[in-house]
């Protein structure tokens, strides 16, 4: 398995992503799209997530397809942000056909970066028209670190952000994954330096300095983002992707499998004030050949996906007026 030619999630071709932020907010909103709608499913493993439309997602419900998905700042507020791709879908005659109507379908999960140091004294939720923003912007070449959901996001030890890594298969099958990193954990190792997804990092994505040397790593749960922010606050939300046709079932398994990356990224993982989603979704343009071991296989690339992703997402991040923590690249400038 190698990257595609982007290394990032539109290398599923008809995918298509957009940002939008407000650095005085110090948040914003990053959607996916596609021009047809998407068989999709979700799978959360975090005990504190934030989403709306989840529940459209399991396989024995009826929604044959989704428009659009939202990763989102802002909280509870944040969930807005999907009113405004809404709209936005809506006047591009988009959605679900129900009678005369269309019903654009749109989930979304949110991270919490609430008191990550912006101005947050807005009387008007400002995420619908960051929602709307985004998907106006959206296309298949997209930046990575401090820009969308991403711009306010924090780890355990340095600021967070927006990732994004794909892989095709021996068989042609490309996955790809989209992840807003903002982890109660830690993504590298005591020090900042070294990254804990390292073994699965590929031609220096993030860095190339290999793994931690060291032994008996991952039991100081030490965490400067709690210090800082004075509560538990977190969550590593994202989407994978792939072209492979699957059902919502087989989605439900892809995304299941995918959060095997934030537990080799995040030191720890999947804890109780943790949000940890993963939306799963598939354009359905190749067939499987040997659907078992393909949809293993899937699931196995989905999950390096999501660690290179949350692992390029803290790399990628970049100094901004205010932030709480460092960046990896101010933490190891040298």
């Amino acid at each position: 398995m190698q990257p595609g030619p982007l290394n990032l999630i539109t290398d599923v071709q008809g995918l298509k992503v957009g940002h939008a932020q407000d650095p005085n907010l110090k948040s914003g909103t990053t959607i996916l799209t596609a021009d047809s709608p998407l068989t999709s499913s979700v799978h959360v493993m975090g005990g504190a997530p934030g989403s709306r439309e989840t529940d459209l997602l399991d396989p024995d419900k009826s929604a044959p397809g989704v428009n659009a998905f939202v990763l989102s700042g802002g909280s509870a507020f944040g969930l807005d942000a999907a009113s405004g791709v809404v709209q936005g879908l809506r006047r591009q005659g988009r959605g679900f056909p129900v009678h005369t109507a269309r019903v654009p379908i749109v989930p979304a999960a949110i991270i919490f970066d609430l008191i990550n140091g912006g101005n947050k004294d807005w009387q008007q939720s400002p995420y619908p028209k960051l929602g709307e923003a985004a998907l106006e912007s959206s296309k298949a070449d997209f930046t990575l670190g401090s820009v969308g959901a991403g711009l306010g996001a924090m780890s355990a030890s340095l600021m967070g952000g927006a990732g994004s890594a794909s892989l095709v298969l021996d068989n042609g099958i490309t996955v790809g994954a989209l992840m807003i990193a903002n982890p109660i954990g830690a993504v590298t190792t005591p020090g900042g330096r070294h990254f804990w997804a390292a073994p699965f990092e590929i031609e220096g994505e993030f860095g190339g300095l290999g793994p931690d040397p060291r032994s008996g790593l991952g039991r100081d749960m030490k965490s400067d983002k709690i210090t800082a922010m004075m509560r538990h606050a977190n969550t590593t939300i994202g989407i994978v992707a792939t072209d492979a046709k699957l059902s919502k079932a087989q989605c439900k398994r892809m995304a299941i499998a995918a959060h095997d990356g934030i537990g080799r990224a995040c030191m720890p993982a999947h804890t109780p004030m943790d949000g940890d989603l993963i939306f799963s979704t598939t354009t359905s343009a190749k067939e499987l050949s040997a659907p078992d071991l393909d949809i293993a296989m899937i699931g196995h690339a989905a999950s390096l996906c999501v660690a290179r992703a949350i692992a390029r997402a803290i790399y990628e991040a970049t100094p901004a007026k205010g932030n709480l923590l460092p960046t990896w690249r101010e933490k190891n400038a040298s």
